[in-house]
């Protein structure tokens, strides 16, 4: 952020007028979590409750979808929250050897 005073000729302080920006929401972007053939359900559930902060309930339901439908969205957030939750995920899968593989899309 920029310093908005700014000093005038006889030693006091003038305040600059800061034009309105346009200001718009972040872009959202959709976690995706995809089926494999691998990785247990449990695990899945317990990942989805940790990182994605989702009660057991949901987290079941979800891995469930993720099952029988190939994919689920584990959740929509910000580019870098997104990310994040992304890398997170697949540095714990791939410590305990699991191939659980995430994607993110932006919303429409």
């Amino acid at each position: 952020m920029s310093d908005l005073r700014e000093k005038t000729h006889d030693g006091g302080v003038d305040l600059k007028r800061r034009e309105r920006e346009d200001i718009r929401p972040p872009r959202m972007y959709r976690v995706i979590i995809l089926n494999d053939d691998y990785t247990p359900m449990d695990f899945v559930v317990q990942v989805v409750s940790t990182v994605f902060r989702k009660p057991i309930a949901e987290a079941t339901r979800l891995t469930l979808e993720v099952h029988t439908k190939g994919s689920a969205v584990a959740g929509v957030y910000t580019h870098e929250v997104a990310e994040t939750k992304v890398l997170t995920t697949q540095a714990l899968a791939e410590s305990h050897g699991y191939p659980l593989q995430l994607t993110m899309e932006p919303e429409e």
